[in-house]
């Protein structure tokens, strides 16, 4: 059948570099899964009051989907996690943040999907926003 033992070596080939880019997706290195939905919840809400605090726009944005979030284990914990986040009908001088609907007027939609890294120590309640990056969604 002339194939040999290895099979096709373009199809092997083929096959390896397609695994290796699933595997670019599916985690970052030297992070894993996070498994502490409380942590993640605490540096979601961080995320959000510092986005909302350092943004130019009049309305607040709140999250719409947790997309990911790993986590790394260093002299704290870090964590990476991408989210979609929403503008929302709340001014940015409304005081109750939790309970703003996403805007529903077609003008003032606006939807980013947003990567950060946080570094916490959660025992001490620290937090610091070491990077993050939105584009359109």
């Amino acid at each position: 059948m002339g194939a040999g033992r290895c099979g096709n070596p373009l199809l092997l080939l083929a096959a390896l570099a397609l695994a290796a880019r699933l595997g670019q997706f599916q985690q970052w290195n030297g992070f894993q899964e996070s498994m502490s939905l409380k942590n993640v919840n605490s540096t979601l809400n961080f995320f959000m009051e510092t986005y909302n605090n350092n943004s130019n726009d009049s309305y607040l944005f709140r999250m719409d989907k947790l997309l990911r979030s790993q986590v790394q284990l260093t002299t704290g914990v870090e964590y990476l996690v991408t989210v979609k986040i929403s503008r929302t009908k709340c001014k940015r001088n409304n005081t109750n943040r939790l309970s703003c609907p996403v805007q529903s007027k077609k003008k003032l939609q606006k939807s980013f999907i947003c990567d950060f890294l946080v570094y916490t120590i959660p025992w001490m309640n620290h937090y610091q926003l070491w990077n993050n990056s939105c584009l359109d969604a």
